[in-house]
């Protein structure tokens, strides 16, 4: 009886541990991709690292798969048979569930359209402000340059000043779009991978608005972590200036 049992209980956790093996199923197609490798990627201990890969050869369909414990970004990379020297590889926010990238193999990244995730349609909302901020800064960009090769000192001091109220009114843009959107895993990310030299009251803010379940999740909790270091830092260098 005792034995049969012990078998029991090894069949329950060999059952709970296949069930881990995936949660999240990334299926797609590459329009006009006759062979190559596709691999499904993700950052691990500061290392990007394949979970999982597919050859095609003929059909540009695929199906990837992984286990992950909550939303975090992830990358499609496409390791293609000419071995070109760009790099094709689609940054996206993985959730459990099914996640669908249909692209082409003419332009990989760019083409890219991503369905079945929450978290990243924010990230494209997101992004789309972002361009027409980077759009700003190229055309201040330009009239600094201009005002130097002129040597218009006047122009030149506008210019750097507005250099600095855009900046001001990007991280701003971040910080209330992450605490807008505090119920999904992106409101953290972002204060980590936009704005994580900000001042720690707005990383504070962002932390505290979060919801207790994507603070029990992965990019929660290295948030967390940094404003811990952060506050570290920040007290070690109030000793120094005090000597």
């Amino acid at each position: 009886m005792k034995k049969l049992s012990f078998l029991l209980l090894i069949l329950i956790s060999v059952t709970a541990c296949s069930e881990k093996e995936n949660n999240l199923f990334v299926t797609g197609h590459v329009k006009g991709l006759k062979k190559g490798t596709i691999y499904l990627q993700k950052i691990e201990d500061t290392v990007l690292i394949n979970v999982d890969s597919v050859q095609v050869d003929g059909d540009a369909n695929f199906e990837l798969g992984d286990y992950i414990k909550s939303p975090q970004i992830m990358y499609l990379y496409l390791e293609k048979v000419d071995n070109a020297e760009y790099i094709d590889r689609i940054e996206f926010f993985a959730e459990a569930g099914e996640v669908r990238i249909n692209t082409t193999l003419k332009n990989f990244q760019v083409d890219a359209k991503v369905v079945g995730s929450a978290n990243q349609e924010k990230l494209m909302d997101y992004r789309k402000m972002m361009q027409r901020f980077n759009d700003k800064n190229l055309e201040l960009i330009q009239k600094n340059f201009e005002a130097q090769r002129d040597e218009n000192e006047e122009l030149i001091i506008a210019t750097n000043n507005d250099f600095d109220k855009l900046l001001i009114r990007k991280y701003l843009y971040t910080v209330n779009f992450a605490i807008n959107n505090k119920d999904l895993d992106i409101a953290p990310y972002l204060a980590l991978s936009e704005v994580f030299d900000a001042n720690i009251k707005y990383l504070d803010t962002i932390y505290s608005s979060l919801t207790p379940e994507v603070k029990k999740n992965k990019y929660g909790k290295e948030l967390k972590d940094f404003l811990k270091e952060r506050r570290k830092l920040e007290k070690l260098e109030e000793k120094v200036a005090d000597q």
